[in-house]
């Protein structure tokens, strides 16, 4: 429940910014994607909301990039410490649900 809210948050605070709406549009559901991950989350979804955070498709995510549970856990998914995540690295998600 308190991710489901946090995502509502997060959506609604993009909804209210002056951002592209196709920005908008893909953090928001990422956003709603994040939410609904649980300890039954597959690769595939983590793959997905890899694909949604990768805002400049550089097959990396960076802090600037990370919303929610992936930004609070940054430091601890980056296990190169390079400062960004991998989709290895990020995969590591589905162990800390």
């Amino acid at each position: 429940m308190k991710k489901t809210i946090l995502a509502l948050i997060f959506a609604a605070t993009l909804v209210s910014c002056d951002s592209t709406s196709g920005l908008t549009s893909q953090a928001s559901t990422a956003a709603s994607l994040l939410g609904s991950l649980s300890s039954n989350s597959t690769v595939q979804q983590i793959t997905t909301l890899f694909n949604l955070l990768d805002t400049d498709n550089n097959e990396e995510i960076s802090s600037s990039e990370a919303i929610g549970s992936v930004s609070e856990n940054f430091d601890v998914l980056d296990t190169n410490n390079n400062s960004s995540l991998n989709l290895s690295e990020l995969t590591g998600l589905l162990d800390l649900l």
